[in-house]
């Protein structure tokens, strides 16, 4: 009976989660949408809309080791929920100083700041509570159901920020926002964050660990678990290397083939769309037996599709297929990446354990967000220099190669030891 209790608990949070995501993510983006507009015709200045991007990510880079910390040592419920006031006060501030003075760019730049830094505790910890919130044998569902309630917004949030802005003042998007946080406090708060939670350490902050000896012994902890360290290597040059992408493609079309606006928009959703089926059929499938694997097969297509990208720049293509294949490429893009994404999640999920889940997400964040701006500053120095072509296919090769060799067959049969008997298995039916 206390079992099925738990379970029924269980689908309220796969729902309640994916619900409080989706009006958060959706509130965020109509906001970013809306500020990055109002900067640019504020100051017509780039050098204006990069300091607020950095205001984004610098911060988020700086605070992910205390986070880390801050969500294995305390209530995750707690943290959650104090981090989506904070963000709710946050835009309330804005809001109160547009309507008494107005925006000014100092007032901007801190609510960003502040919002980069709640929207890290939230994600980092809500990422570290989900074996606490559902069942192990719906964890994937869930981790789909978060890449549904992310692709819905993806898709949403630009065509309602697009209708709305000029229509509207800066303080109905501040309004839409705040309401939109404030909905998803009162979501988290009925959820029970310890439903399935295997955590040894006291959460009441009583152990005192100091937090360099915390991030030391999450160091300690992920040297002992080689495969984790695999995959942490694997998405830390994935997402270097992705500063080819995130830089060229834009550049490619915009700039190189000259795709209007309307045009290259419909690039964007097919992207969004591909995730979002891809989402669906995992959070409805079956687990995937061997997540490492399919993650290596996906990394290995995305390499092939971020290749293709280049393809109109060495073949002669009209205006019209041009765009359709573009169209395509960006939705095989979109469903190989979440077949990349949900599978590793799945894993970490399972293979962390609970007591360091907030440290090992919080290093991964780091390294990560360290790297991004590296990267895209490389790739625009490279996109510059050398045809955009040979930059793409060449770092094409460079992804193929990193997941072949940091994949290869020894270290796919220590994660999945099982392969070789499913092998096996298949050799004796097929005989």
């Amino acid at each position: 009976m206390e079992d099925r209790i738990k379970l029924q608990r269980a689908t309220y949070h796969l729902w309640t989660f994916t619900v409080s995501k989706l009006i958060s993510t959706s509130g965020a983006q109509v906001y970013s949408f809306a500020i990055s507009f109002y900067i640019l015709q504020l100051t017509g200045s780039a050098t204006s809309f990069a300091t607020n991007l950095l205001c984004n990510i610098l911060p988020r880079t700086l605070a992910a080791p205390f986070i880390g910390y801050v969500a294995d040592n305390y209530s995750r419920k707690i943290i959650i929920i104090t981090s989506q006031i904070a963000t709710t006060l946050a835009i309330g501030g804005l809001l109160f100083i547009s309507l008494t003075s107005g925006l000014s760019l100092i007032a901007i730049y801190t609510t960003t700041c502040i919002l980069s830094i709640t929207s890290t505790f939230s994600g980092v910890t809500f990422t570290s509570s989900i074996t606490g919130l559902v069942d192990e044998a719906r964890i994937q569902k869930a981790m789909s159901l978060n890449q549904m309630s992310v692709s819905f917004a993806s898709i949403g949030s630009p065509a309602v920020g697009g209708l709305l802005y000029g229509s509207v003042s800066m303080p109905v998007f501040l309004i839409i926002y705040l309401i939109a946080s404030f909905i998803a406090v009162l979501l988290e708060a009925t959820m029970n964050f310890n439903l399935f939670a295997k955590r040894k350490t006291k959460v009441d902050g009583s152990t005192k660990e100091p937090l360099l000896q915390s991030m030391k012994a999450g160091i300690h902890y992920l040297k002992l678990q080689p495969i984790i360290m695999t995959i942490i290597w694997i998405s830390l040059l994935i997402n270097f290397l992705f500063g080819a992408y995130e830089v060229g493609y834009s550049f490619i079309l915009i700039e190189k083939l000259k795709i209007i606006s309307q045009h290259f928009g419909f690039t964007q959703g097919a992207f969004a769309i591909g995730m979002l089926l891809l989402s669906i059929y995992f959070s409805i499938g079956k687990e995937v037996k061997f997540p490492l694997l399919t993650s290596k097969r996906g990394i290995i297509g995305m390499g092939i599709v971020l290749s293709s990208i280049a393809l109109p720049l060495l073949i002669s293509m009209t205006y019209g297929f041009t765009v359709l294949y573009y169209v395509m490429i960006m939705f095989c893009f979109g469903s190989l990446m979440i077949t990349v994404n949900t599978p590793i999640q799945v894993m970490l999920q399972k293979k962390i354990d609970d007591d360091y889940k907030g440290r090992v997400f919080s290093i991964l964040e780091t390294m990560a967000m360290a790297l991004m701006p590296l990267g895209m500053v490389l790739y625009g120095f490279l996109y510059d220099i050398f045809p955009a072509q040979w930059v793409l296919i060449l770092s094409s090769f460079l992804l193929i190669s990193v997941v072949l060799i940091l994949a290869r067959p020894s270290i796919i049969k220590k994660a999945h030891p099982e392969l070789i008997k499913h092998v096996k298995g298949k050799a004796r039916a097929v005989s």
